[in-house]
C-alpha cells in the first residue's frame, strides 16, 4: 500500500492521479479497462481507500459514478477507452450533466503526435464530451493536482454536473515530483438576492389569493425543503414537486398536491391551475419546462440561476436570483393572512388520486409497487429504470426523504435502474437496496447483475414483466396507429431461474410476490423477483396533460 514519500521524491503520473482522487474522497472508480489504463489500475491496487470496479459496459459504469456523486457529494469517477469506450461512457456522462450529479469522467486520449492523425479508434474526445459536460480538458504531467482540483470544483459548483479529463496514453508512466496540497474550492455560496427582489417577492405573496409553490431539484441540493414546507403549512399553500424532488414533503402532508409530469398529472393540475401566483423554489426546468404545466399567471423564481422561461408567455416574472437558502428564509418573515385555498378539497383530490393509484388489477404494476413499499424498510433505497412504471413511482411511491428513491429524469436513459442500485449499495452498505425495472430496461443493463454477483452485493432487482414498451404503445394507440415495434416478446418471462448467477423468483399474484420479496431481501445475495403483470393498467394513469392546451 502507499507509503510515505519525501517532498522531493518522484512518483508516476498514474499514482499522482489515483492519490489525488483518493484525497478528494473518492472510494470507487467504475469502468472497463484498456492498455493505457493498466498503470492507473496498479496504482489503485496499491493505494488504500480507493478501488477500481470492473463493469460490463462503460455506460453503466458512468451511471454508477453518477449515483455515487449524488449520494456522497464527492464527484463520481468513471473511465472508458478510445472511441467506442468513450462513446459508451458518454451516455452516463450526459446523465450526470442533466441529472445534476457531480462527476469526473476519464478517457484515454491519443498522445500529442497522433492527435488529428488517422488511426485506429481515433476520434476527438474533447469534441465528443463538450456538449455532455460542464467542461472538458486534458491531463498534463506536471499539473495533475491542479487539473483535478479544478475538475472537482467545476463538477460541484452551481448546478453540479460532469467534467471530462482526457488521459494521454503513455503519460501515466512519466515520473516527476508531485505538487503538494489539494485546493478544491467547495461550491461558493451565491450572493444573496437583492433586497428589492426580496421585498417584491414578499409583496406579491401578500396580495396573492391562491399562490402555489413548486419545489424542484435545486431545492434538494440546497436543503430548503423543510423551511418551505413550514411556510406552506403556516399559510395554507399547496406544494407541487418535480419527480427528482421526491422526499422533500410527505405525501400525506396537508399541503401536498402531487408530482408534476408523472401519473395522473391532470389530477395534480386541478390544484395548480387554480393558482394566481406560482412560486418556483429551486425549480430546474431540466425535469419539466414551466410552460408545460404552470398557469399563465405571475411567477416568482427563487433560484441561484435565472429562469429559462418563455417571457412572452410569462411576462410577469420576478427573478429572486441568489442564495436559495437566504431567499427561502425571507419567505418565513412574510406577514400575511391565510390564503383562500380550500384545503379540505385539496385533501379530497389527493386522497382520490392515491385511491386511483391502487390500480384496477388484482395484481398489476400498482399492486406490485404497493407490496414492495410494504416490504422495503423506510430507510431502504429504491432505484428505478425509465418506462411507464417510472410514472407510477413518481406519483405513488411514498418517499420519506430525498435519496431514498433514485431516478433519472433530466436525462431519462433506459438501463439506469440496475447500475444505480449497485452504486447505492456501495455507498450505503447498511441500507436495503432494490431496483424496479421494466423488462425492456432490464435487457439494456442485465449484464451488470454479473457485477453485483462478483461484488457480492445483496440488491433485489424487481422486474415488472409485461412484454411491452407501454409508454410508446400508448402513444401509438392515441394516434390510432397499429401496435408495431413495441412488444418485447410474444409472451413468457425474462427467461430461466438464474441470470448471470442471480437466482430468479417469479410471481403472478400478490401473496406470491410478497413472499418472494421477503425471501429475496433475507438471502443477503443478489436476487431477481419477477412480477408478471399486464401493461394495460398504465393506460388510464400515465401520459396525462398537466394543463389544458
Amino acid at each position: 500500500m502507499t507509503s510515505a514519500r519525501t517532498a522531493s521524491e518522484k512518483t508516476s503520473v498514474a499514482r499522482q492521479v489515483v492519490e489525488t482522487l483518493r484525497d478528494l474522497g473518492v472510494h470507487h472508480v467504475f469502468g472497463v479497462p484498456s492498455g493505457g489504463w493498466v498503470d492507473y489500475m496498479e496504482a489503485m491496487r496499491t493505494t488504500d481507500g480507493i478501488e477500481f470496479v470492473l463493469t460490463t459496459h462503460e455506460g453503466t459504469g458512468a451511471i454508477m459514478a453518477d449515483v455515487c456523486g449524488r449520494l456522497t457529494g464527492v464527484p463520481g469517477i468513471c473511465f472508458g477507452t478510445f472511441g467506442p469506450g468513450a462513446t459508451n461512457l458518454s451516455t452516463g456522462v450526459g446523465g450526470a450533466l442533466l441529472d445534476r450529479s457531480p462527476m469526473i469522467a476519464l478517457t484515454d486520449e491519443m498522445p500529442a503526435p497522433m492527435r488529428g492523425r488517422v488511426t485506429q479508434m481515433g476520434i476527438d474526445h474533447q469534441a465528443l464530451f463538450a456538449p455532455v459536460t460542464k467542461k472538458t480538458t486534458r491531463l498534463e504531467a506536471d499539473k495533475v493536482r491542479e487539473i483535478f482540483s479544478d475538475a472537482a470544483t467545476v463538477a460541484l459548483s452551481g448546478r453540479p454536473g460532469s467534467v471530462h479529463v482526457g488521459l494521454p496514453v503513455g503519460m501515466s508512466a512519466e515520473m516527476n515530483v508531485p505538487a503538494t496540497g489539494l485546493a478544491v474550492s467547495h461550491p461558493a455560496i451565491p450572493e444573496k438576492a437583492s433586497a428589492a427582489s426580496i421585498e417584491a417577492m414578499q409583496a406579491a405573496l401578500r396580495v396573492a389569493r391562491k399562490p402555489v409553490i413548486a419545489l424542484g431539484l435545486s431545492a434538494v441540493r440546497t436543503g430548503v425543503g423543510d423551511a418551505v414546507v413550514r411556510f406552506a403549512e403556516a399559510h395554507g399553500i399547496p406544494v407541487v414537486i418535480t419527480p427528482m424532488a421526491k422526499g422533500l414533503i410527505a405525501e400525506d402532508h396537508p399541503c401536498y398536491a402531487g408530482v408534476l409530469f408523472h401519473a395522473l398529472s391532470d389530477e395534480v393540475g386541478k390544484t395548480h391551475q387554480q393558482a394566481d401566483l406560482v412560486v418556483l423554489v429551486g425549480y430546474d426546468p431540466v425535469e419539466f419546462n414551466v410552460e408545460a404545466w404552470a398557469p399563465e399567471v405571475a411567477l416568482i423564481n427563487i433560484d441561484d440561476e435565472p429562469a429559462d422561461i418563455d417571457r412572452e408567455v410569462y411576462p410577469d416574472l420576478l427573478e429572486v436570483t441568489g442564495d436559495i437558502v437566504s431567499s427561502v428564509a425571507a419567505l418565513g418573515t412574510v406577514s400575511m393572512d391565510p390564503k383562500e385555498w380550500d384545503m379540505a378539497a385539496l385533501k379530497e383530490r389527493r386522497e382520490a388520486m392515491f385511491e386511483r393509484l391502487k390500480g384496477i388489477d388484482a395484481f398489476g404494476p400498482c399492486a406490485a409497487l404497493d407490496i414492495l413499499r410494504e416490504v422495503l424498510p423506510q430507510d431502504g433505497i429504491m432505484t428505478c429504470d425509465v418506462g411507464a412504471h417510472t410514472h407510477l413511482i413518481g406519483q405513488k411511491w411514498l418517499t420519506p426523504a430525498p435519496g431514498r428513491q433514485i431516478m433519472t429524469n433530466g436525462w431519462s436513459t433506459m438501463g439506469f435502474g440496475i447500475p444505480a442500485a449497485i452504486a447505492a449499495k456501495l455507498c450505503r452498505p447498511q441500507a436495503d437496496v432494490c431496483t424496479v425495472v421494466g423488462d425492456g430496461g432490464f435487457l439494456m443493463s442485465a449484464g451488470e447483475l454479473a457485477t453485483a454477483v462478483r461484488l457480492n452485493l445483496p440488491i433485489v432487482t424487481v422486474v415488472l414483466t409485461d412484454n411491452d414498451l407501454a409508454l410508446i404503445r400508448i402513444k401509438q394507440q392515441k394516434k390510432q396507429n397499429p401496435i408495431y415495434g413495441t412488444p418485447i416478446r410474444a409472451k413468457g418471462t425474462i427467461g430461466g431461474d438464474n441470470i448471470f448467477g442471480v437466482p430468479v423468483m417469479t410471481a403472478s399474484d400478490r401473496e406470491g410476490f410478497r413472499k418472494a420479496l421477503r425471501e429475496a431481501f433475507a438471502t443477503g445475495k443478489p436476487m431477481i423477483v419477477e412480477a408478471l403483470v399486464s401493461s394495460r393498467e398504465y393506460d388510464e394513469l400515465v401520459l396525462k396533460k398537466d394543463k389544458a392546451h
